[in-house]
């Protein structure tokens, strides 16, 4: 399977290096255009419809960001290519979409163009987009939603419906306040990443819980939820979890 891909970044040297990269290691993709002007990126993206959009994140002109909240319907695949940005990295991947940071790792690049490659077959970009950019605009992280993939395709869920986050196995169930629980491939350490930078804490291996559902604590070792479900806190976690209330 051939993928048409288009290279957006504002440093020549970055453009050159990633589509040597791409020739040596990814054979399936072909780099129908390249520029550094994001402005002129849009104009081929409208014209050239690659599957497949490299996007660097901070150029002058406008950012990665601006440049996709400029396409009306952005259905293409994107790989983002940025520095260490906390909060680029963190929108991107509640909307589970690829990224590489800066300077790209040759095993990085060709894992993350392999999952690209398979999102694209499965159809789910435009949804993703649209989600980052409605994200992206949202102030209150209470709003936000993340991407779940789950046994029938990608659930797009508001981080404040998510009571608690209990892993088995490798698996992840998360449970809700007002809808029925989602069983996902991703493990209890991806969602705790994901998560723990937007007021939820892992109480236990097995456990990540909303503090906003926080009921009561118990010195027992365990805190009561919203829906009345009882999580338990471990030793090695209860000073850290009741700190983060101070």
């Amino acid at each position: 399977m051939t993928i048409n891909a288009i290279l957006i970044d504002d440093e020549r040297k970055a453009l050159a290096i990633l589509k040597n990269k791409l020739d040596r290691l990814c054979p399936n993709i072909k780099v129908v255009a390249e520029t550094q002007s994001p402005k002129e990126g849009i104009g081929l993206i409208k014209k050239l419809r690659p599957q497949l959009v490299f996007l660097d994140i901070a150029m002058p002109e406008m950012s990665g960001f601006d440049l996709l909240s400029q396409i009306e319907k952005p259905n293409f695949e994107i790989i983002f290519a940025t520095a260490f940005d906390n909060y680029a990295i963190e929108a991107i991947n509640n909307c589970a979409i690829g990224y590489l940071v800066k300077p790209i790792d040759n095993q990085d690049l060709v894992i993350t163009v392999n999952k690209a490659i398979q999102n694209i077959e499965d159809k789910t970009a435009l949804e993703k987009n649209k989600l980052l950019i409605e994200n992206l605009g949202v102030q209150k992280f209470q709003n936000k939603k993340i991407v779940i993939p789950s046994q029938d395709g990608l659930e797009f869920v508001k981080i404040n419906e998510i009571l608690h986050c209990e892993g088995t196995d490798g698996y992840t169930t998360i449970h809700f306040k007002a809808r029925k629980s989602i069983l996902s491939s991703n493990s209890i350490g991806h969602f705790n990443k994901l998560l723990e930078s937007q007021h939820f804490y892992l109480v236990h291996k097995s456990h990540l819980i909303n503090l906003d559902h926080i009921e009561k604590y118990f010195n027992e070792g365990y805190v009561l939820l919203s829906d009345n479900s009882k999580i338990p806190v471990s030793r090695n976690k209860r000073q850290g979890f009741l700190n983060s209330f101070k």
